[in-house]
């Protein structure tokens, strides 16, 4: 087996080797102890992939590097950065509800209710009647029997994958899944198999070689979060039911999104039905943090008594679960918020194809913009900031190499002029870096 960071052999030529010998006159080595007050000598072989790692280095010297930016107001259309006001265009709040005065007054309630936090996991001391009110209002949105929250949503793929998929079972997994999705697979002790993305033929050859009886999940996305577009649900079911086999959709990006009211993308093909296992979180259009499966009442119990990740994690706190509550309650009352971030995707849409942009497969909020080359998505994304517009570059591993691309998202509380503004900037930018004709 080879690997990226292979560790070097600690030989002569090492600043080990060189250094003083400590009173008493032994060598220093990895055992020894420091005297008081000298430094430690660092030879852990362990810690030698950090030394060496300098991808991110590189990106800073060249000004480029687009990650951990510090934003000081509220997510909403536009933020401050560097007192500087910036049109957000990278934000996952698709109902723009991180900022309503309703949420924030729910918030607050639940703190002065409950305190800020749960001093426990679900499984014991941690469960608050507000916890079980989101579930069963969530379990009604999605159209399931029941509903168990989870702290976050990465947590929910990890704790759920690995807790129902056992030895001698199978996962087939979308290759572009969300990497909470890949990592619960490889957290089971079943075996994991993977085909192309939205390849129904590929998902086909897989489940036909797996014996009949064996246990078998089926885990996509439902909205892929890079590439924007949705999975081939019908036929993804039609072989599920041949086969034999169960199917779980990440929603993280469907809820609020598609369906009726929001109800995620197995009610948009009217598959709920045919989907045992509905995902989702609150960090997207529900203005929070955490994240829930949905499912049969008897799964759900099973859950509760088996997935590590729930039993042995603190409770989402009560602000956060009154934040997505108050969220939940204000997407079934408002579905002119769906509408419009609808209107605003197609609005935004039309402009880009108009300036000849690569928008690959998109069919959601998520629109990406294929750059195909990493240091032209870091300058185009750079030059955008600098121009007013706020956007996220993705990557690899993000992506596949020469998949680099330019992620927008929007948000239903856009305006026009914004989105106007936008696509000035950007159609400006991608002259300048070369995506589009001058």
């Amino acid at each position: 087996m080879t690997h990226d960071n292979p560790t070097p052999a600690i030989n002569d030529s090492t600043d080990v080797a060189r250094a003083p010998h400590r009173a008493g006159g032994h060598s220093p080595n990895c055992h020894a102890l420091p005297a008081l007050n000298e430094p430690a000598i660092d030879c852990s072989p362990l810690l030698v992939k950090t030394r060496k790692f300098q991808n991110a280095r590189k990106v800073r010297a060249l000004g480029l590097y687009p990650y951990f930016r510090t934003i000081s107001s509220a997510q909403d259309t536009e933020v401050i950065m560097n007192g500087r006001r910036i049109l957000m265009l990278g934000s996952n709040s698709y109902l723009g509800l991180t900022n309503h005065p309703k949420i924030k007054e729910a918030v607050k309630s639940a703190v002065d209710r409950y305190g800020s936090g749960c001093g426990g996991s679900r499984f014991l001391n941690g469960t608050l009647d507000i916890h079980l009110d989101l579930e069963e209002a969530l379990a009604h949105v999605v159209n399931k029997e029941a509903v168990l929250l989870y702290s976050t949503g990465f947590q929910v793929n990890l704790g759920v994958i690995s807790a129902i998929v056992g030895k001698g079972e199978y996962i087939l997994a979308d290759k572009s899944n969300h990497a909470s999705l890949n990592e619960g697979c490889l957290l089971s002790p079943g075996e994991m198999l993977r085909f192309p993305h939205n390849h129904m033929l590929a998902l086909e050859t897989h489940l036909k070689k797996l014996p009949p009886s064996a246990g078998k999940l089926i885990v996509v996305d439902g909205v892929f979060s890079m590439e924007g577009d949705v999975i081939r649900l019908p036929e993804v079911c039609r072989l599920a039911r041949r086969y034999h086999a169960t199917v779980m959709v990440d929603d993280a990006h469907g809820i609020g999104v598609l369906g009726r009211n929001g109800a995620g993308t197995a009610d948009h093909f009217s598959l709920t039905d045919q989907v045992r296992m509905i995902m989702g979180t609150f960090s997207k259009s529900l203005a929070s943090l955490g994240g829930f499966i949905a499912a049969d009442a008897e799964t759900i119990d099973y859950l509760k008594h088996h997935s590590k990740e729930l039993i042995f994690s603190a409770s989402i706190t009560p602000a956060n679960a009154a934040a997505a509550l108050a969220a939940l309650k204000i997407m079934l009352a408002e579905p002119e918020r769906i509408a419009g971030l609808w209107r605003n995707t197609e609005r935004m849409k039309k402009g880009l194809a108009s300036a000849g942009f690569d928008l690959g497969g998109s069919r959601t909020p998520i629109i990406p913009i294929y750059c195909r080359d990493l240091l032209t998505t870091f300058q185009f994304c750079k030059r955008l900031q600098e121009e007013g517009v706020f956007v996220n570059p993705v990557v690899p591993p993000g992506v596949a190499p020469g998949m680099e691309l330019i992620r927008i998202s929007l948000m239903a509380t856009h305006t026009d002029d914004q989105i106007d503004f936008a696509l000035g900037k950007l159609e400006q930018v991608g002259r300048e870096v070369g995506l589009i004709d001058r």
